[in-house]
């Protein structure tokens, strides 16, 4: 089954949501905050904009979905207040995409948005100004919106999903499987699938610009943040050891028959 088609975070708003545990990826938007401020103020002093053209890449749901909103309204309105030598129209729109995979949970996403618009009034008043959001499924590893469509690009703790597991993994020698027992780099992976994931970040990374650049208009800006790790050696305890905690979790739901594969098309875990 094709990656795009059944990857999505835990659903909804319940105790094992990830609307309910990402408190970590809201940490790092708040790290990226002043970046993200400085970027939407450089769009404005470049260009004369009334409609502005924003994309959340990777946007998932819960509440880290809007922030980014809010904080690009923020600096608008404290622009459009302070003499900052911008470019602002009395009636600048924001036409805002959330995007993610088909599987996503965007139905909560919409039944939050009253209550968000609502906020927003509330505490901006008439100088809220046009905002129109909508969604936009599907992998970004690819076109998603028309040419010179998007002002401002944003993708936190998303873009180290690779688009499919590289190819060839699944090779054998010596009747072994290249990678067996594991689902990412661990510290017993060969060369060659080391090479394998860096060769398909590499392609990924370069198609996700590609695709960018033509969405783009000039004098856009783009604020990306993704996974990192401490050292350039990926089989570092410190860079593979949860990967090693999640290969044994679910080897061992398969060992205790747990796992049940359907007709090629779906996939699901038993009770």
């Amino acid at each position: 089954m094709e990656v795009m088609q059944m990857l999505h975070m835990n659903k909804g708003v319940g105790e094992t949501s990830y609307a309910q545990n990402s408190k970590v990826q809201r940490k790092i938007i708040s790290i990226a905050k002043p970046i993200i401020h400085d970027a939407v103020q450089e769009i404005l002093r470049s260009n004369n904009i009334e409609s502005m053209g924003i994309a959340d890449l990777g946007c998932s749901s819960g509440p880290n979905t809007l922030l980014l909103i809010s904080e690009i309204i923020d600096v608008i309105i404290r622009a459009k207040s302070c003499s900052l030598g911008l470019h602002l129209s009395a009636t600048t729109e924001l036409r805002v995409f959330l995007n993610d995979l088909f599987s996503n949970d965007f139905n909560t996403i919409f039944m939050s948005l009253p209550a968000f618009y609502n906020k927003l009034k509330q505490e901006k008043g008439p100088e809220l100004g046009s905002l129109f959001i909508s969604a936009t499924p599907g992998s970004f590893y690819g076109r998603l919106f028309p040419a010179r469509s998007l002002h401002f690009v944003h993708a936190s703790s998303s873009l180290h999903w690779l688009s499919q597991v590289p190819p060839g993994l699944d090779s054998k020698a010596a009747g072994e499987a290249l990678n067996k027992g594991k689902i990412y780099i661990s510290k017993t992976s060969p060369q060659c699938v080391l090479d394998a994931y860096a060769l398909q970040f590499h392609n990924d990374f370069s198609l996700f610009l590609k695709s960018r650049a033509e969405e783009m208009v000039g004098g856009g800006r783009m604020v990306l943040s993704l996974m990192g790790r401490p050292s350039y050696d990926p089989t570092t305890p410190a860079s593979c050891y949860q990967w090693e905690l999640l290969a044994h979790a679910l080897m061992t739901l398969v060992s205790e028959g747990r796992y049940v594969r359907g007709n090629g098309n779906q996939m699901k875990w038993g009770d």
